[in-house]
């Protein structure tokens, strides 16, 4: 991985209660570099739309807070940036599409109307910011782009309107994007298109990308770099071929088992994973996952094991080795 551009290091967030804080995201050490495309893999609940919220301090506070930790954008510590740097920095330098794009756009005003907005609130005139998003919107594929730009939210279908999101987020030339699980409320082939645009844009434009999803199948061509995350940290890390090819940790292996394969038979039983993710905030010691792991020993309930190095870029956080398994 070159120098990374954004930089999360030992990352907490908690619930902060009267009687004390309740760790839900523990510390999470991930990085992106210029040009590079990282997939943030996990369950829901497992602290992935909380890491990136965080980024942009967006988190819901009060009762979400970041307890301690540094993220850093090309070396500066957003945590401790004024409010008018953070408004440079939120859909300027960092853009973020999310989940479900109906509820991001105002449903009384044409789709075009707000992007421009989004670009003048950078300090763009009206001219360019008009100029600007005819041009995005035909950047991003939209057969029609001028009928687009003129249409409110319920006039376009889902797959145009994540695509006229992604426009909004391409539109001021962020040198980060923060994809949260946007080819959710998609059908296949529309979710398809979708990465395959994001895919080609990056190419294009150069930009980070963190690609966060609860699917590894999706991007299993997508993305450079993969962090698994459980129980709110990271118990993975590694290349995306490393980790298709050997994955390391028993949840990862289990993951990419529930996944269909080329020799499934048609209606065939999909593997499923035992038990449910536990509570974060009532962890204990030990493992999180070994009440679900059919290689958990006692070392496993005692004690919880930091990322350990298991050679040519991957990392895991187990006892033991997979060649035990």
């Amino acid at each position: 991985m070159s120098r990374p551009l954004l930089e999360i290091k030992d990352l907490h967030i908690g619930i902060v209660r009267r009687h004390g804080n309740d760790e839900i995201v523990r510390g999470v050490d991930i990085a992106v570099g210029p040009g590079e495309k990282l997939g943030i893999v996990g369950e829901s609940g497992s602290g992935k739309t909380l890491t990136m919220l965080a980024v942009l301090r967006l988190l819901a506070s009060p009762p979400l807070a970041v307890l301690r930790g540094e993220i850093l954008l090309d070396g500066e510590d957003l945590a401790h940036v004024d409010d008018k740097r953070l408004r440079t920095v939120r859909g300027g330098e960092i853009a973020v599409v999310y989940q479900d794009p109906m509820s991001s756009l105002n449903p009384l005003m044409p789709v075009g109307r707000q992007v421009e907005e989004a670009l003048k609130a950078h300090g763009a005139t009206q001219g360019f910011a008009s100029e600007r998003t005819r041009e995005v919107l035909r950047q991003v594929g939209l057969a029609d782009p001028e009928r687009v730009r003129v249409s409110y939210p319920h006039q376009l279908s889902g797959g145009m309107i994540q695509r006229v999101m992604i426009a909004m987020a391409l539109a001021t030339s962020p040198r980060v994007l923060i994809a949260d699980e946007p080819t959710t409320a998609l059908d296949v082939t529309i979710q398809r298109q979708i990465l395959e645009l994001v895919s080609s844009l990056q190419a294009t434009t150069g930009m980070a990308v963190l690609w966060v999803t609860h699917d590894l199948g999706v991007v299993a061509s997508l993305v450079d770099y993969v962090a698994v995350m459980y129980a709110g940290r990271v118990v993975e890390k590694a290349t995306t071929s490393q980790l298709f090819e050997r994955p390391t940790h028993p949840y990862t292996k289990a993951l990419l088992a529930s996944l269909p394969g080329k020799d499934s038979a048609h209606r065939s039983r999909l593997h499923q994973i035992g038990g449910t993710p536990p509570d974060p905030t009532r962890l204990g010691v030990g493992c999180p996952f070994r009440v679900r792991c059919p290689y958990a020993e006692e070392k496993c309930a005692q004690e919880e094991p930091a990322l350990l190095d298991r050679g040519r870029g991957s990392f895991a956080a187990c006892w033991k080795d997979p060649s035990q398994w």
